[in-house]
């Protein structure tokens, strides 16, 4: 079995910001799917924040994962990994001193690279689970995360969601993270090539995007020709899996009349999100 040393996979990552080209990420949340993903010859795979929140908890995607947890799901996959690994950090489950501890334990699981978010994570009493933490906040989190690294090859990227603040304060924020040394800058919630093209004008260093499929921005060209160099365009290999397994127990138990749940109806059945949402407005004064 052909091995991979964990910083020549942060140098291969490194070799894909630096490149002319747009590389779409694997959803990879085991270590079985992260040798499937490299044996297809994937560049690189991400492990993602709401992927491991359903793998190790069923829960929904609302900062309940702790640090731990996530570290070791992404140390699992780290073990055989031979394509580079994206690590959604979330917000580094904490403040700036958590995300140093965040850095630490994810570099130990072999990770070439990890987003951290400026996201008010957990929603806090009386907030939205979109609000966002000061810019200054977050070049702070992003410094102490440079600080801690051993490996200078691990790279960090700064996210921030652009769909949910105007574009001035997207450029703002980004250009920012940028001065503050951030290797790349991800961004979540880009409308179109207008939004993404007003957003990248001033921005140096290489983009990450998080379109969900967004039909708005299926061109690789255009993308790279922006400085755009990963995209993410969902997991839907993790939600295949869901939907298999769902098939093929009911198949087992004989369960055949109607069609069954699509894979987002069986998150919604089995993660009880009513249940977060109710308890949120109840014990929170969280309203959406």
């Amino acid at each position: 079995m052909q091995k991979a040393c964990h910083h020549d996979l942060r140098n291969a990552f490194r070799a894909l910001l630096d490149s002319p080209a747009c590389y779409h990420t694997a959803s990879v949340f085991d270590p079985m799917s992260a040798r499937i993903a490299a044996d297809l010859g994937f560049e690189v795979g991400i492990l993602g924040g709401s992927v491991a929140s359903l793998q190790v908890l069923a829960a929904p995607d609302i900062a309940l994962i702790t640090l731990s947890e996530f570290a070791e799901q992404a140390t699992r996959i780290g073990r055989v990994a031979r394509l580079p690994v994206i690590a959604d950090a979330d917000h580094g489950y904490g403040n700036a001193l958590n995300a140093m501890r965040t850095v630490i334990e994810l570099e130990r699981a072999g990770v070439a690279a990890l987003t951290l978010e400026d996201t008010l994570l957990p929603a806090q009493f009386g907030r939205k689970s979109y609000d966002l933490i000061s810019v200054e906040e977050g070049i702070g989190k992003l410094r102490a995360a440079q600080e801690v690294r051993d490996d200078k090859a691990l790279a960090i990227i700064a996210r921030t969601h652009a769909g949910v603040q105007p574009l001035a304060e997207v450029v703002h924020r980004t250009r920012a993270y940028q001065d503050a040394g951030a290797d790349g800058i991800c961004l979540v919630g880009v409308k179109d090539f207008a939004h993404l093209e007003a957003i990248a004008e001033d921005l140096h260093v290489p983009l990450m995007l998080v379109t969900y499929g967004n039909p708005e921005l299926r061109d690789d060209v255009r993308l790279a020709e922006l400085g755009v160099r990963i995209v993410v365009d969902g997991h839907a290999a993790y939600f295949a899996a869901i939907k298999a397994t769902y098939d093929s127990l009911r198949e087992q138990r004989g369960i055949s009349s109607g069609n069954g749940l699509s894979a987002s109806e069986l998150v919604t059945r089995y993660t009880y999100p009513d249940d977060y949402i109710t308890w949120a407005r109840d014990h929170m004064n969280v309203r959406e």
